[in-house]
């Protein structure tokens, strides 16, 4: 694992950013805000660790896949009010407050697409580039 920037990485990272704050901005419904959020969270993270990480999908995917659950976990033993950050709207946001199990099929489901997407990729451009690890 060493340190190299990706732009395009660091792209979709921003663009998942910005849309996960105007879901939680404009989004007050019961679908899209809660489950579209924890779906796009963890593909966030995701790029986000691959802008500036060089590491393999899979160490990636697992890596993010187990933060969202212990997160997720965190928020089941009410860490949050344990360590006296309930007062905090930046703790509340990025911990969460509610523990609930379709959260954490969202994560899952997540990073299934990013690793799908990610070995759709990796197949499309071997063949494409046949003598590119050659």
């Amino acid at each position: 694992m060493r340190i190299k920037f990706n732009g395009h990485y660091f792209a979709l990272a921003v663009l998942l950013f910005i849309t996960e704050v105007l879901i939680g901005v404009y989004m007050n419904d019961k679908i899209i805000r809660p489950y579209g959020g924890d779906f796009l969270v963890v593909i966030l993270m995701y790029c986000a660790l691959r802008a500036f990480v060089v590491i393999d999908t899979q160490r990636a995917a697992i890596g993010v896949l187990v933060l969202s659950y212990i997160i997720e976990f965190a928020q089941y033993f009410h860490l949050i009010n344990l360590l006296g950050w309930q007062q905090s709207a930046i703790a509340r946001n990025l911990l969460g407050t509610t523990f609930r199990w379709e959260d954490m099929l969202a994560y899952t489901l997540g990073i299934l697409l990013v690793v799908i997407i990610e070995r759709w990729l990796k197949t499309r451009n071997s063949a494409t580039h046949p003598n590119a690890n050659a």
